[in-house]
């Protein structure tokens, strides 16, 4: 049994907005829910959900904006060339991001927030992202990436790739999408996050039978006023918000 990652949620007051910004930056499409308050994010072609290769990302209306604290989880965007780089950043600064400043130093990547405010990085070419589509990695900040690596790495059933006191990466076993990174920071995690992942049983998989077993690895139960919904909204063992949703 195994969830697998299948967007990456990210909140905001204007979704639709949001979701043009995200689309443009990444070269996909953005399609509009019936409902008015969900801008889905994929690659183009036609809505295909969930992806059988991306991670895409799905923009949900919310009321409240984006506090001034940091988000514990961002994305990293892939490059293939210097050239490459610098094109992307002028373009993504001319669709409305702004430069974010983190305490990165002086770094060869280039950190960015998105119109309103989510941060994310424009990384240098690195050939271990060649395959990954445009979203390199998902980026989780936390205290341990040892115990991280571990719980999501049970839940999801992916190989480490990497792993220190300092970082732990995992990706699919079947080699394909974007990385998932846990770097170490000295910060506990503080707020809600604007960021998370959403995850989805395999089919024929049950989904009451997953929820069970991610709280039997230290998953907690979380209330953020969702209601009766069909998806289940969880913490990770640092507090890490995500959702398992339901196969149909």
């Amino acid at each position: 049994m195994a969830l697998r990652p299948v967007q990456v949620n990210i909140k905001a007051l204007d979704d639709a907005a949001v979701g043009r910004f995200w689309a443009e930056a990444l070269g996909w499409s953005a399609y509009r829910s019936a409902s008015g308050v969900t801008t889905y994010v994929g690659p183009v072609g036609g809505l295909v959900w969930p992806d059988p290769v991306a991670v895409c990302v799905d923009v949900v209306a919310v009321p409240e904006p984006k506090t001034a604290t940091k988000n514990r989880v961002h994305l990293d965007l892939a490059t293939t060339s210097a050239a490459h780089q610098a094109e992307l950043v002028t373009r993504l600064q001319a669709l409305g991001a702004t430069p974010a400043h983190v305490g990165q130093g002086d770094v060869p990547w280039t950190v960015l927030a998105d119109p309103e405010g989510n941060e994310f990085c424009v990384l240098e070419p690195r050939e271990v992202y060649r395959d990954t589509g445009p979203i390199a990695a998902v980026v989780v900040d936390c205290v341990d990436p040892r115990a991280m690596a571990r719980f999501w790495g049970e839940a999801m059933d992916w190989p480490l790739s990497e792993v220190t006191d300092d970082q732990a990466v995992l990706r699919s076993a079947k080699g394909v999408g974007p990385y998932l990174e846990f770097i170490r920071t000295p910060d506990a995690k503080t707020v809600p996050d604007r960021v998370h992942l959403d995850l989805l049983p395999h089919p024929g998989d049950d989904k009451a039978a997953e929820v069970a077993r991610l709280r039997a690895l230290g998953a907690t139960d979380l209330d953020l006023g969702q209601g009766d919904v069909p998806w289940t909204c969880l913490a990770d063992p640092e507090g890490h918000e995500f959702c398992v949703l339901a196969p149909t």
